[in-house]
């Protein structure tokens, strides 16, 4: 099949499936989930769970690994549907190499999230995996890391790109760099020339239906997690956010790059992104993060029970009018009297900014944080419907405890 000169497929008539009509329909059953989640219990009777409705769904299982596909039954807000390859076969990754992107070894990584057919991909034991060209995977696919210490790292990263239905969990996604110029297989009929990518950990462009989950991330080119091109119905939650800055030791004095953690929006002028919807929960922001945890455009934004530790500049950003709800969370401010504030509004003026709604619901704020709301979440009269009230934000540690990448052994709960 003849090649595709061009990094994005624009004679591809790609519909975006996923966006709901009222976004607060799907808030309101995030924390109908989190309040009914007191702490699950082991199959002998004895509490192990943390309330943390995901995590409480299997984690309590010494036998998760034969019911490894439960997980897909564990999503929340936006990206709940996103199912990865529940329907298909285990596909077991072998071989950590990547020597030809064009052409991937079977047992590959790359040759598992190319295929066509649904896949829930597994790994045999420890691995480094070092990809030459960012991965371009094909839709229906679950990367399940558990039971393994899984590494992407030193080479190209995770791309999602005009696809649907993705679990990503339990791998470790760092020191990603930009990569291409090259020929790259996206499934086992199509390649395309690949520019230079940004070097994103994990970059969703004009896709639906994706979960990242207990993933640990840090020290990408470009962004740690990215949504742009329209792409919704998306849950980031259970990851650990760390070391994402750079200092640029060329200058006479060193000066931080302010690269970003998580990017949701392609551009102030993009409207589709305006049915982008995004559940970021569970999180813990840690060390070395500057700002953009998230930086928002356009779309809903639901941000609830995450552990901000570590910011320098802010937390979370936005232009274009973004909703931002912001329900439950700790903010640990850090000691510079110049960004106690969370939030920053970008290009905007007062007059502009006062109208978009950012609210603030339950949220601990410590060392003088302080959260700016606006819009209806500025109203003294703005107490939203019940059913929304946000758990309190003394949940926290106990929900993010275990961010991250999960040590999971065979015979225990994970």
């Amino acid at each position: 099949m003849a090649p595709s000169f061009t990094r994005v497929r624009l004679n591809v008539q790609w519909e975006m499936v996923g966006a709901v009509d009222d976004p607060e329909v799907v808030v309101a059953t995030v924390h109908s989930a989190i309040r009914n989640s007191t702490g699950a219990r082991s199959p002998d009777g004895e509490p192990c769970g943390t309330g943390n409705p995901v995590d409480d769904c299997w984690r309590c299982d010494p036998e998760w690994q034969r019911h490894r596909k439960k997980l897909a039954d564990c999503g929340m807000g936006f990206g709940k549907d996103a199912i990865g390859g529940r329907h298909g076969r285990f596909y077991r990754v072998t071989d950590p190499t990547d020597d030809d992107p064009l052409n991937p070894s079977p047992g590959t990584l790359r040759h598992a999230a190319i295929q066509d057919e649904p896949l829930w991909i597994v790994f045999v034991g420890d691995m480094v995996i070092t990809l030459k060209q960012e991965l371009v995977m094909n839709s229906y696919k679950t990367i399940d890391g558990r039971g393994a210490n899984v590494h992407v790292a030193g080479g190209g990263c995770i791309t999602l790109e005009y696809v649907t239905n993705i679990i990503i969990h339990g791998v470790h996604i760092h020191n990603c760099k930009s990569t291409g110029n090259a020929m790259v297989r996206s499934s086992p009929s199509h390649y395309m020339w690949r520019t230079h990518s940004d070097g994103d950990a994990v970059s969703i462009f004009a896709s639906s239906h994706i979960w990242v989950d207990h993933c640990s991330l840090s020290n990408a080119a470009d962004g740690l997690v990215d949504a742009i091109m329209g792409s919704t119905a998306i849950t980031i939650s259970n990851n650990y956010f760390t070391n994402h800055n750079e200092v640029d030791l060329l200058c006479d004095f060193p000066v931080a790059l302010l690269k970003q953690v998580m990017l949701l929006g392609h551009s102030d002028d993009h409207i589709p992104d305006k049915h982008m919807q995004v559940t970021i929960a569970f999180n813990h922001f840690g060390e070395g993060l500057i700002q953009r945890m998230p930086r928002c455009r356009h779309g809903y934004f639901h941000v609830v029970n995450n552990d901000y530790t570590h910011w320098e500049m802010y937390a979370i950003g936005g232009s274009a009018e973004p909703t931002i709800n912001s329900q439950g969370n700790r903010y640990l401010a850090p000691s510079n009297p110049y960004a106690k504030e969370v939030t920053k509004r970008i290009d905007a003026n007062s007059s502009e900014w006062k109208k978009w709604n950012w609210r603030s619901e339950g949220d601990l704020f410590l060392n003088g944080a302080y959260f700016t709301p606006s819009g209806a979440g500025a109203s003294a009269s703005y107490s939203g419907d019940s059913r929304h009230a946000a758990k309190s934000a003394s949940m926290v540690g106990a929900c993010t405890a275990g961010a991250g990448v999960l040590a999971c052994r065979r015979g225990h709960p994970c």
